[in-house]
């Protein structure tokens, strides 16, 4: 059953996030961060497949990732193959964007988080930085959502003279949208801490009257 819904997880997750970057992003030559900004840049500038671009650029990673987290490279390798297709089987919607610069800003960016987060919360990711946040994040105990949200950010100031100044400050409103919408779907499919009652039961009382009478104490 996990693995079925892994694979729902990771389908959803790179059918929204190639809908985000290719309904949303391209048509406003707006930016994201990680290997899909990277590959977003090569398509701009050099015309160059996003998806093949990502695949390319995440190989040393996940070499590094290989070495030091095997199972962390066996549960996500195939989310960046599948998600980076979808980038490039997906480029046919670019002329179908009727969109504002500030809307598509928001909205592509909150696809393409919630279909991160998909993937986050089933171990899995798009590759390049992500896979990089994921792995640091469980090797320092970090949330994964502002490691994504630093790197992101970087790679867009990055950019600030090759997509001007406009697009520069959309493209960090994408980011922060990728980092929330990340935040709030990588905890899917996590179990639920146990309830826990503080204090002895009494006998032959309910629980719902020990725990008022407890409440009253305080």
């Amino acid at each position: 059953m996990y693995w079925l819904q892994k694979t729902i997880a990771i389908l959803t997750g790179s059918l929204l996030v190639a809908i985000g970057v290719n309904l949303f992003l391209v048509p406003h030559r707006l930016m994201d961060g990680g290997m899909i900004g990277i590959g977003l840049l090569t398509t701009y500038y050099l015309q160059l497949p996003a998806g093949l671009v990502m695949i390319g650029v995440s190989i040393p990673v996940f070499l590094i990732v290989f070495l030091y987290d095997r199972r962390l490279f066996f549960h996500s390798f195939h989310g960046m193959l599948i998600s980076s297709f979808f980038i490039d089987i997906f480029s046919m919607l670019r002329p179908y964007n009727i969109w504002s610069t500030a809307s598509s800003a928001i909205i592509g960016g909150s696809l393409i988080g919630t279909g991160i987060g998909l993937m986050l919360a089933y171990n899995t990711n798009t590759g390049g930085t992500d896979l990089m946040a994921q792995f640091l994040a469980r090797r320092f105990k970090l949330p994964v959502a502002l490691l994504i949200l630093a790197i992101d950010g970087i790679i867009v100031g990055f950019s600030l003279q090759v997509i001007g100044l406009e697009r520069t400050i959309f493209s960090l409103f994408t980011i922060i949208a990728v980092a929330a919408t990340t935040h709030m779907f990588s905890g899917l499919g996590r179990p639920l801490p146990p309830y826990t009652v503080i204090g002895p039961l009494r006998s032959g009382l309910p629980k719902r009257v020990v725990l008022m009478a407890s409440k009253e104490k305080t």
